[in-house]
C-alpha cells in the first residue's frame, strides 16, 4: 500500500526547515548505510550529532506524527527520528530494500513502513523520482514539497539519478502496530468507510457495525 500524505508541513513550516538545512552539515550517506545499501547509496546526509537536527525533528516529526493519514495508514507502534538527505546531479540511490530492524544502538525495532518527506519544491530539480516496485508494477513518486508518500519498507524501491538542482527529503521508519501490510491496507480502507459512515449517518446501525468491525480487527491484528 502506498498512500501519499498532503500537506505534513505547510508553506511557513517549510520554509523554516530548508533555513535550517542550508546551515546544517553534511556528510557522505553510505555512512548510514548497511552493508548491502552502500554499495548502491551515493548521496549526502545531515551529520547525526548534527546540532540542527532537534529543530528539524522539532518541525517535522511533530507535524508528521500529528498528521490524520499518516496515523490512520500507518498505525504506529515505534517511530525513528528521520534522516535528512540531498541530492544533487548525479547523486542516486540505487535499487534496494530497508532493513528489517533498525536503531539496534539505541531501541530496536522492526522497520514495516517507510515514508519520504519532499522538501524541494518540484520545479527546483529534474530526475530524483522514488521508484517504487509494487504488484501493480513500478511507481515513480514525485510530489509537491510539504508532501511526503508512505510504502512498505519491505518494497524493492530506489532513487533516480537527479539530472538537475537539488533534492531535498526526509526519511523516516516506523514499526506498525499492525505488522502486516495486507492487513493494514484492510483496516485502511475500513476506516475510511468508518469515518464517512460516521460524518454523513453517525446513529445508524450500520456505522456502529463498521466501527466496532474496525476496533475489533485493530485489537485482533495488534502486536500491543
Amino acid at each position: 500500500m502506498m498512500i501519499a500524505i498532503p500537506g505534513v508541513l505547510n508553506p511557513t513550516q517549510l520554509q523554516r526547515v530548508c533555513k535550517i538545512l542550508s546551515g546544517a552539515p553534511f556528510v557522505d550517506g553510505k555512512l548510514s548505510a548497511g552493508n548491502a545499501a552502500s554499495r548502491v547509496k551515493n548521496n549526502l546526509e545531515v551529520a547525526r550529532d548534527a546540532m540542527e537536527l532537534d529543530s528539524l525533528n522539532d518541525v517535522v516529526m511533530n507535524s508528521l506524527v500529528r498528521h490524520p493519514v499518516y496515523r490512520a495508514a500507518a498505525l504506529p507502534l515505534r517511530v525513528a527520528a528521520p534522516y535528512y538527505a540531498r541530492y544533487t546531479p548525479g547523486m542516486t540511490y540505487g535499487e534496494h530494500v530497508d532493513d528489517p530492524i533498525m536503531g539496534v544502538d539505541g531501541m530496536p525495532y522492526r522497520c514495516d513502513v517507510a515514508i519520504t518527506l519532499f522538501l524541494s519544491h518540484t520545479s527546483d530539480y529534474d530526475g530524483g523520482e522514488l521508484a517504487v516496485h509494487t504488484p501493480f508494477g513500478l511507481q515513480l513518486v514525485k510530489l509537491p514539497a510539504g508532501d511526503a508518500i508512505l510504502y512498505p519498507a519491505s518494497s524493492l524501491h530506489q532513487v533516480t539519478p537527479v539530472t538537475r538542482g537539488e533534492r531535498m527529503v526526509a526519511v523516516t521508519w516506523l514499526q506498525s502496530a499492525v505488522r502486516d501490510p495486507a492487513q493494514r491496507e484492510l483496516l485502511y480502507e475500513l476506516h475510511l468507510a468508518r469515518e464517512q459512515l460516521m460524518h454523513t449517518a453517525p446513529d445508524a446501525v450500520e456505522t456502529a457495525q463498521v466501527n466496532r468491525s474496525y476496533v475489533n480487527l485493530v485489537r485482533m491484528w495488534s502486536d500491543v
